[in-house]
């Protein structure tokens, strides 16, 4: 079972004006995971909460695995990549092109996400968008690699060769 953590960037969200719908959405998605969300919460668009969230869930509380959702598009207020960039050790630039890649299937403004994903510590942070529609497509991409994903990142020395393929 893996720990996790998610936080909901948003302004109304968090002045109470518009229900969260993406943190309970990915809450469900995790659960095929499995992870047991430790901690949720809705924050402003504000990059100093958010870095001090982020630091917090990763090197407080330990999760392995942080998920937000909200404030990667290129609205003035979006600064969640911005934010997370400055406390990754590490991108993981493919998690993030894999959610745009197969978002360009549905939409053409998949483009527009600004999302990162990488590692601080042994936790896993990915930027998923803010809509409950989105966080469902980019999180089922994300899915069949997380599991490995989070194993390598808790140090498993397996070969990564063995590993079932696609069709």
């Amino acid at each position: 079972m893996f720990s996790a953590g998610i936080l909901t960037i948003s302004d109304k969200g968090f002045r109470g004006e518009r229900e969260d719908l993406s943190g309970p959405e990915i809450r469900r998605l995790l659960a095929s995971l499995p992870a047991e969300v430790e901690v949720y919460e809705v924050i402003p668009d504000e990059e100093e909460i958010i870095v001090r969230k982020l630091t917090e869930y990763a090197d407080e509380k330990g999760l392995d695995l942080i998920l937000t959702t909200g404030g990667t598009g290129l609205s003035p207020r979006d600064v969640t990549p911005e934010a997370t960039r400055r406390v990754l050790d590490r991108e993981v630039p493919g998690i993030t092109e894999a959610m745009r890649a197969e978002g360009m299937k549905i939409t053409p403004t998949a483009m527009l996400s600004r999302a990162a994903a990488g590692i601080r510590h042994r936790s896993l942070i990915i930027n998923l968008p803010g809509s409950p529609r989105a966080v469902r497509e980019n999180l089922m991409v994300v899915l069949p690699a997380l599991k490995h994903a989070l194993e390598k990142t808790q140090g498993d020395p397996a070969d990564c060769g063995n590993l079932p393929r696609g069709n």
